[in-house]
């Protein structure tokens, strides 16, 4: 049996504690069978992302003539765009196992673990690993950090048909001419949005009324609109029968509980495409690992359980990641990965916090958020102001024609941020001062009373902060009232 201080079951975040970790001189090992880094690298956020940067570029080249260019789009090469993304993530993650196994005191097994008891791992080794019998691995800690995988939803006959998932669909040597897709989330509509922009003929089947509903309504009123200009959109129908084609897939999709918005939304919708996509969400890969062999908890959902300082229910093993599905975002893990390494190798304790925690979606539009929604305020009975200021208020957006752009802001009567939400250009972007001013514990005043660029779209950000500021003195002019001079 191998000994160590320190174990990360998971190649991504989880990484990081151990490395941090060796650098104290402590012996660590990392357990993985896939690529190093997590699906964010190879099968999540920066293919997908890299996909999507693609169909931006078709999308302003398609829609030129609005700002007085005349552009034609020849062709577009999908095959090489996907090869060389793939290409590209799996150098990059290939050459992060390099750099973990030339790193000193971390040990790197090639397969997939799981417990025997409290402190012992099983490792599995992968086809390509050194060694074919299975491997004991024990560790005085040890950090759960496997991530998670698509979720496959309980339709008729899906488990009869080849369909894609996210972890497939972003390396296809062709275009589908026509995709289905399951969903109504944020990996639905950002893959709805890349497929639609590239030319395919996308239908999306999403249960609630709206897309990606977990956000604050005006943004998923925002994404829903946005979406429709580039997929036919079936919100309100659950997928409930998917069957083989002679020329691909059909899907039977039913009106959810609530009613679907198509036609009387009283009758079923029969689909039919090249492919089907089911994007309908992520679960944890707490079963591999076998969690209650060490008596970690989990929820009914297989979620991991822990205290605020994310330490599960057993001394000494921790958890970060997709498997404690609060958010579940790259970000969020790499910030969860600090908070967990500083609990293991410090005497201090640090308890995790997500009250600033930021998310974006790439669509048309984009999106990005931290904090509260309007609909989260009003259950819990909180009293706030709200404002909602479009891109148009600041020069920079008129001068980019944004179409339905806009900053909401959401805070206490005392000034507190609640939440924020930037729907359009560069919105990712526009939401990091807001959450450094959350973070710092900084309020409407402290965003509203720092000099912005002129001219920037952040000046959108400064304009919506100053409707709700308490200062006497307003200098944020309102681009849509200025008149000639």
């Amino acid at each position: 049996m191998d000994e160590f201080d320190i174990v990360v079951v998971g190649g991504g975040s989880g990484s990081q504690v151990a490395t941090a970790a060796a650098e104290e001189g402590l012996e660590a090992a990392v357990i993985e069978p896939g690529p190093l880094g997590g699906a964010c690298i190879t099968r999540g956020c920066v293919p997908s992302k890299a996909l999507i940067h693609r169909a931006d570029v078709v999308d302003e080249i398609r829609r030129a003539e609005r700002f007085g260019v005349d552009a034609t789009l020849e062709d577009v090469s999908y095959g090489e765009i996907t090869s060389s993304i793939r290409e590209t993530v799996y150098g990059k993650a290939e050459r992060q196992a390099k750099s973990l196994e030339k790193a000193k005191n971390v040990a790197l097994y090639r397969g997939e673990g799981r417990f025997v008891d409290e402190r012992t791992l099983e490792v599995d080794p992968t086809d390509d690993a050194d060694g074919d019998e299975p491997r004991r691995v024990r560790g005085e800690t040890i950090v759960v950090a496997v991530g998670g995988r698509p979720t496959v939803p309980p339709v008729d006959g899906l488990e009869d048909i080849d369909f894609l998932t996210s972890d497939d669909a972003l390396y296809l040597d062709e275009r589908p001419d026509e995709l289905v897709v399951i969903g109504g989330g944020y990996i639905a509509a950002e893959l709805g949005y890349f497929f639609g922009a590239l030319g395919a003929e996308v239908s999306i089947v999403g249960r609630s009324e709206q897309l990606v509903p977990r956000e604050d309504d005006d943004v998923s009123a925002a994404v829903t609109d946005g979406l429709e200009r580039y997929c036919d959109l079936h919100t309100g129908y659950e997928a409930a029968e998917a069957r083989e084609t002679d020329g691909g897939v059909a899907v039977t999709a039913e009106p959810a509980d609530d009613g679907g918005t198509d036609g009387d939304g009283s009758g079923a919708v029969d689909l039919e495409a090249d492919d089907l996509l089911v994007a309908a969400g992520r679960r944890p890969n707490t079963d591999t690992l076998e969690p209650e062999n060490a008596g970690v908890e989990t929820d009914e959902r297989g979620y991991v359980e822990t205290d605020e300082f994310l330490e599960t229910s057993v001394d000494g093993i921790w958890a970060l990641g997709d498997v404690l599905g609060d958010e579940p975002y790259k970000h969020a893990a790499d910030y969860e990965a600090r908070v967990v390494a500083t609990n293991v190798l410090e005497t201090v304790k640090r308890a995790v916090d997500y009250g600033a925690m930021p998310h974006a979606i790439f669509t048309s539009p984009r999106v990005a958020s931290v904090g509260r929604t309007e609909g989260e305020l009003e259950e819990d009975g909180r009293e706030y102001e709200s404002a909602r200021v479009s891109y148009d208020a600041a020069p920079l957006g008129v001068i980019l024609d944004p179409g339905e752009a806009f900053v909401k802001v959401l805070a206490a009567p005392d000034g507190e941020i609640l939440g924020c939400h930037v729907v359009g250009p560069r919105a990712p972007t526009l939401i990091q001062e807001v959450v450094a001013t959350m973070d710092g514990g900084g309020t409407v005043d402290d965003v509203a009373n720092a000099a912005h660029v002129h001219p920037a779209l952040s000046e959108v950000v400064y304009a919506t902060f100053d409707e709700l500021s308490s200062s006497p003195y307003s200098t944020a002019p309102d681009w849509r009232d200025v008149g000639d001079e």
